[in-house]
């Protein structure tokens, strides 16, 4: 049995840029993983091994591997930075224990940096701050945890200062043992020596302890009373203190460095050993019933439990299909069946690895706290809870957002088709933000994604990966729709053909609906107008429509519909006609309550150079956008914006050319707004075009 407290199931997330993934290298150097350290800008990175990441140079899939620190196994996960990617951070945060959440100390607190910080607090998930890249021009250590409290609204607590700046940057102050570890420049990390602090640190060095302690003993009072009373606390009193906060997400130990110098690393793997907590001291995650609703029991981490894992990613690569499992209680051997709770299906575990990047390690059993991947399981979705088939159990499930962006794709030739299907099937499996639909009308395949860049990259990986030849069509909006004003109406559906006829009658209201409140459906009959067999049929009649608005053919959302009387005949009525009626009530009604076209709206985060600063605000007014701040930065201006995702096609090319280069953006799905009227009335038109279109 392992030892459980020397577990660290760990993620490493940031910005893009931060230098996340050159950090976990530095990682996997330190911890005897590689030898050789590959760099990001060669394309040689372990963890980046699609070869869409080598390319780009960023990270897209979340890669996992298993390394050792002082005694302590850390299974690393490597999130993505860019927004498209999102949903990787979200299921990596998900089954991890703590994370390291990577700062660039010039670019401080990025677009990126805030929506994983977001996820993080949602997903209670403790963290030490690590900012990187102190050796660059207009890095600031100082200046990056001011930003840590302003813009994340958390308490970094400062544990090391850095010696030097920029090309100046040798090494830290250890603020615990008060002592200067400086590195030489041969790029070695094992090259540091551990000396006194420089003279003109030693005042702020005192500060800043004075600081730590204070923050630190406010966790136990026995300790703080003794502080209080004159009395030094002990450095493994300090650290216990500093354990407990940072599990209780009180605060964030700081610490600073340069990856790509291999300077400070250390130090952050001694706080991932001494500060992050080990699975047995998180929350064991509740268990669910059927509709979502928890149970009041827990998976507990303990290797003698019922066995209860998650599957939280599907990938499929040159050794075939991996099953990213976090086991949370109970231990699994190598040819074990187990239950999917979701599928009600049992599979079976013909090999499990640990995985380093994408080399595996083949292993003969896990257990609780484990991160393992397991081999050739056949119906299993991110998201499915495996667990003992005699003790069968639902883990909380993940949820995923709605795709903004959708495009359509066709094989080449009959040859590609299959293969198009093939590849697409593996691939919805792998992401669960990319989803595939069937155009009814048109026959084409939809793909949709949470961005351009999501779906660039989809249909590379289509190309390459899987050698499926394929025409791309332009990127449609994924519009809604919705009403504006409360109609009461009335519907009866009345058929006799010989024999028994189908009779129906509904009195209804449809009304708006509050923002995000989907579809509604209320029962308010009383006695006996229409029996209570037949309300749920009246239900499925609304619900099923709901796909189709009124306007444009899209999907119509934040609507209620009341059911008030009606009417039914005692031979003629059934469930059938109900639904019947009220299919035909949804397209009566629909278009007299006022109906709208709704456009997604996208958060933007754009940085320019200063002087090109009105060129960008003119161009994101052209583009319907809304300024909603703007912020100074090292080497130029924040802009914070929203504008419609329908001008935002092909904007990283524009705002290249307007700051020559040197701008950057991020863009998030905000919430879907009204459009305004040319641009409804262009999407009405459109639609009416295609539907014209197809009947001839």
């Amino acid at each position: 049995m392992k030892d459980l407290s020397k577990y660290r199931n760990i993620g490493i997330f940031a910005h893009v840029d931060a230098g996340k993934t050159t950090t976990t290298e530095r990682i996997l150097k330190l911890t005897g993983k590689i030898h050789k350290i590959g760099e990001v800008h060669d394309g040689a990175s372990t963890m980046d091994f699609m070869e869409q990441e080598a390319e780009r140079g960023i990270t897209i899939q979340s890669a996992a591997t298993t390394c050792f620190w002082k005694d302590h196994q850390f299974n690393v996960i490597d999130t993505p930075g860019h927004v498209d990617f999102t949903i990787e951070v979200y299921r990596s945060l998900k089954v991890l224990d703590g994370g390291v959440g990577v700062f660039c100390g010039s670019g401080g607190v990025e677009p990126q940096s805030e929506t994983n910080w977001r996820y993080a607090n949602d997903s209670k998930v403790s963290r030490v701050i690590y900012v990187n890249k102190l050796d660059r021009i207009g890095a600031d250590f100082y200046r990056v945890v001011a930003q840590v409290k302003k813009i994340l609204g958390a308490t970094p607590l400062v544990m090391v200062l850095p010696i030097g700046t920029e090309s100046d940057f040798v090494g830290v102050v250890d603020l615990l043992t008060m002592k200067a570890h400086i590195w030489d420049d041969s790029g070695q990390p094992e090259n540091f020596k551990i000396e006194e602090i420089p003279a003109d640190l030693v005042d702020k060095a005192k500060e800043y302890r004075a600081q730590l302690i204070e923050t630190a003993v406010e966790q136990d009072d026995a300790i703080m009373e003794a502080y209080l009373e004159g009395t030094e606390p002990t450095i493994e009193q300090v650290k216990k203190c500093i354990r407990k906060g940072t599990i209780d997400l009180a605060f964030f130990p700081t610490y600073c460095g340069s990856s790509f110098k291999n300077k400070g690393l250390q130090l952050v793997l001694d706080a991932v050993v001494d500060y992050l907590p080990s699975p047995t001291d998180v929350k064991p995650l509740p268990e669910v019933d059927a509709e979502g609703n928890e149970t009041g029991n827990f998976a507990i981490i303990d290797p003698a439990a019922p066995f209860r894992g998650l599957a939280f990613k599907i990938m499929d690569d040159k050794f075939g299909a991996l099953t990213f499992t976090r086991i949370y209680s109970g231990t699994i051997k190598k040819g074990d069946t187990v239950l999917n709770s979701f599928t009600g299906k049992t599979e079976r575990i013909s090999r499990m690895v640990e995985m380093h990047a994408d080399d595996r390690k083949e292993i003969d059993s896990a257990q609780a706290g484990d991160i393992v991947a397991l081999v050739g399981l056949k119906n299993v979705q991110t998201g499915h809870t495996l667990c003992d088939e005699k003790n069968p159990a639902t883990l909380e499930p993940m949820v995923f957002p709605d795709p903004v962006i959708s495009i359509a794709v066709a094989a080449k030739d009959k040859a590609n088709a299959e293969k198009l299907a093939n590849a697409i099937g593996k691939m919805v499996q792998e992401d669960p933000s990319f989803r595939v639909e069937t155009d009814e009308e048109t026959n084409e395949m939809i793909l949709k994604g949470m961005g351009e860049l999501h779906l660039d990259i989809k249909i590379d990986i289509l190309k390459r990966t899987h050698k499926v030849e394929v025409t791309v069509g332009a990127p449609q909006v994924a519009y809604r729709e919705t009403i504006t004003k409360p109609v009461n109406d009335s519907y009866t559906h009345k058929k006799q053909s010989g024999g028994s006829g189908q009779f129906a009658k509904i009195d209804y209201t449809i009304e708006p609906g509050e923002p995000g409140t989907g579809f509604i459906f209320e029962s308010k009959v009383v006695g006996g107008s229409i029996p209570k067999e037949f309300i749920p049929a009246v239900e499925k009649g609304f619900k099923t429509c709901v796909d189709k608005g009124p306007l444009a053919g899209y999907p119509c959302l934040d609507f209620k519909v009341t059911l008030n009387e009606g009417g039914f005949h005692a031979v003629d009525s059934s469930n059938i006609a109900f639904e019947i009626a009220a299919k035909a009530a949804y397209r009566q009604t629909m278009p007299k309550a006022a109906p709208q076209i709704l456009e997604p709206m996208m958060k933007l985060d754009v940085f320019a150079p200063e002087e090109k600063v009105g060129d960008v605000i003119g161009d994101l007014n052209r583009r319907r956008g809304m300024i909603q701040g703007q912020e100074p930065t090292p080497g130029g201006i924040r802009v914070k914006a929203e504008a419609p995702l329908s001008a935002m096609f092909g904007y990283i090319g524009d705002l290249r050319t307007m700051t020559s280069g040197r701008g950057q953006f991020s863009m998030e799905f905000s919430h879907y707004a009204p459009c305004p009227k040319n641009v409804s009335d262009d999407v009405i038109a459109k639609a009416k075009a295609r539907e014209e279109a197809l009947r001839k």
